[in-house]
């Protein structure tokens, strides 16, 4: 993108393509961020990897700007999400269902909601390590991401809301993320508590182990630009990494997957042919290559915890359900 800076401004697409040519979704149906009318009526069908941002020579957000639209269509159908299939999820992320905040202490492990559903036993020791070792609680809340990416704007402002009189009521100061997509998304949003990474902590407190191999790293997608979780992560690391670059998402990313699934399917590939054990630092995409077939990715926060778990794909759910009824 060179030193051009970010805008929302469409119309300043040239039409070069590189967007298309580094997004399956734009190379699917043959359009630019430009296209923005044709983009219109396929708004969620879109990944929201930031591919088309990161290449833009123009400095175009197309991020940005598929989810304003998707805000826009949103507020102009009576705060509801127009497109059908989102029904069970909305339920789910509006209002958590299930939330818990029975453990609590000034400082709290924040898991979100897929790294307890892909890996309970892991969520259960790195628990009780926190609380033995800092006196630390564990809060079960979803960051609202999920319904901010479907354009619901006036809900995330309220669960940012609700989540701030919470912790404000509760006298809680400190999250400590597990998941990348809550720490990007409620560092910038949450203003009267500190946010600090797992990896953060367990080097303050002394905690994990330093990981000998050469890891081969697949990024999510909040953290493809800055590389601030993987900066975190580095301490304990003996080697530099090898950056996975070829795929540009888990297939996760905008809730597209169920739209795209085939282009779902692609980005898993493209990381399966690397015909070796892929490291990440997201239970989604973690969760998401295991659907897909690809059983070789670790967790790199396992790997320094030294705790072995493969992602629990079959009982996510009922994993995540049974958070609600956590006592510590």
């Amino acid at each position: 993108m060179g030193n051009k800076e970010k805008t929302t401004d469409s119309s300043k697409c040239t039409h070069c393509h590189l967007c298309q040519k580094n997004c399956l979704f734009l190379e699917k149906y043959g359009l630019d961020i430009g296209d923005t009318e044709k983009l219109n009526e396929l708004l969620y069908h879109c990944f929201l990897c930031g591919k088309c941002t990161e290449v833009c020579p123009e400095g175009i957000d197309g991020r940005e700007i598929i989810l304003n639209m998707r805000q826009k269509q949103v507020a102009d159908n009576a705060g509801k999400v127009k497109e059908k299939g989102y029904q069970m999820l909305i339920q789910e992320k509006k209002k958590y269902i299930f939330k818990n905040y029975q453990d609590f202490a000034k400082s709290v492990l924040f898991p979100g909601c897929n790294f307890p559903s892909y890996f309970p036993k892991t969520t259960k020791y790195l628990a009780k390590l926190l609380k033995e070792k800092a006196g630390i609680g564990i809060v079960f809340d979803c960051c609202g991401k999920p319904v901010a990416e479907l354009g619901m704007k006036a809900e995330e402002e309220q669960i940012i809301r609700q989540m701030e009189e919470t912790f404000a009521g509760k006298q809680i100061e400190e999250l400590i993320m597990v998941c990348p997509n809550c720490y990007d998304f409620l560092m910038p949003r949450l203003k009267n508590v500190r946010i600090v990474s797992i990896y953060e902590k367990l080097q303050e407190l002394g905690i994990g182990q330093k990981i000998e191999e050469k890891l081969t790293v697949f990024p999510p997608c909040p953290d493809r630009k800055s590389g601030e979780i993987l900066e975190q992560i580095r301490p304990f690391l003996k080697e530099e990494p090898e950056i996975v670059k070829e795929a540009q998402c888990c297939g996760l990313g905008g809730c597209a997957g169920g739209k795209e699934s085939d282009l779902a399917e692609k980005m898993a590939a493209k990381v399966r042919e690397r015909g070796q054990n892929v490291c990440t630092y997201c239970a989604s995409c973690s969760g998401s290559f295991a659907r897909k077939g690809f059983t070789e990715t670790e967790h790199i926060l396992l790997k320094i915890l030294g705790v072995e778990e493969q992602p629990d794909t079959a009982k996510s759910m009922v994993n995540r359900a049974k958070t609600k009824y956590w006592r510590g």
